[in-house]
């Protein structure tokens, strides 16, 4: 994509990089959003967040109507409130996995995301208020059933450790990264990642990743950045990020994917 064309599909992670720090959407993002899809972009959002927490942001979806979640696991309808397609963890290189983390790491508490239910261990640290429908289970209970994706907590550890604990202990068994410093790290299926469905998604647009531009703040949106044909990471973004990505722009908090769609659309 040369400087003076415009991109046709216009890819962004979600926490740390088009929502604020106080977990809202300014408005003037929204615009620029609405903006860059009425002048015939495509918009999806490309998040670890899983379905459930994309109903608030359901009128930035556009006419396709789905947004890629669960770092990739799922490709889900919004409006429809249903997965389109999954990429899941087989429940028994799951559980092996598990054990692989706990019996290395004994203090880590585990939770899964199926695409329709949230369930943790007893005592799994949540930041946030866990849903009605909770399976509250051992590890052995949650994994009885395919998970888009293994949450790994550890009450002390910032993600970087954990992760660099973690990753040697599963190998290629699975896929895992973090999208934050919190202590928590993600487990998705083997080939899981946001590049991968995202690369789906922008084939059945037809739209190449040379025409694509990607936003995104952390390790678990690597792929995805690697893949677009320009990528962007705001200035919070990991080192790791702002160590490969073709442009830095300001921070989520400094609208900064939103100036960046203001100066290539000139909105």
């Amino acid at each position: 994509m040369s400087d003076r064309e415009t991109p046709r599909l216009v890819a962004t992670d979600l926490d740390g990089t088009l929502v604020r720090d106080d977990g809202t959407v300014s408005a003037r993002t929204r615009a620029a959003v609405l903006a860059i899809q009425q002048a015939g972009a495509v918009f999806v959002m490309v998040t670890a967040r899983p379905p459930r927490w994309l109903h608030d942001l359901a009128d930035l979806v556009g006419a396709h109507g789905v947004a890629i979640v669960a770092n990739g696991a799922i490709l889900y309808d919004v409006g429809r409130r249903r997965a389109i397609r999954t990429r899941l963890i087989d429940p028994a290189v799951g559980l092996e996995v598990a054990r692989a983390i706990r019996d290395e790491v004994p203090d880590v508490e585990f939770a899964i995301e199926r695409s329709d239910r949230y369930g943790q261990e007893p005592h799994y640290l949540n930041r946030w208020p866990r849903p009605e429908n909770t399976l509250i289970a051992g590890i052995e209970e949650l994994l009885a059933e395919p998970a888009a994706k293994l949450l790994v907590r550890h009450r002390s550890l910032h993600s970087d450790e954990l992760l660099a604990r973690v990753a040697p202990l599963v190998g290629e068994r699975v896929a895992a990264s973090h999208s934050g410093g919190h202590g928590l790290v993600e487990i998705a299926a083997s080939g899981v990642s946001k590049a991968a469905m995202l690369a789906d998604f922008a084939a059945e647009q037809g739209i190449s990743a040379a025409e694509t531009i990607a936003f995104g703040d952390s390790l678990n949106d690597l792929p995805m950045l690697a893949w677009a044909g320009t990528s962007y990471g705001v200035a919070n973004a990991h080192p790791e990020v702002l160590a490969v990505v073709d442009q830095v722009c300001r921070t989520n908090d400094e609208d900064g994917v939103a100036t960046v769609l203001e100066e290539l659309f000139n909105l």
